[in-house]
């Protein structure tokens, strides 16, 4: 599969452009990349992009009065 099908592909089920996608940047996960019991150390693998877009508003504007546009 090409990143150029994962993109279309996440922008269908999320509703997104292909050009949020891109930016965000979509992967395959590879089986024999999986984290192993001894990569616990390494925390959660996955970006809540809401909750970090608010941090950054709030970093940017001193204040926490963001919410998100999706519910």
């Amino acid at each position: 599969m090409k990143q150029a099908d994962i993109n279309r592909a996440v922008a269908d089920v999320t509703g997104e452009t292909v050009t949020t996608v891109k930016r965000l940047g979509f992967l395959l996960a590879e089986p024999e990349d999986l984290l192993s019991q001894d990569d616990d150390y390494l925390g959660v693998q996955v970006i809540d992009w809401d909750e970090l877009d608010a941090e950054r508003y709030q970093q940017s504007h001193g204040r926490a009065e963001y919410e998100p546009a999706v519910a």
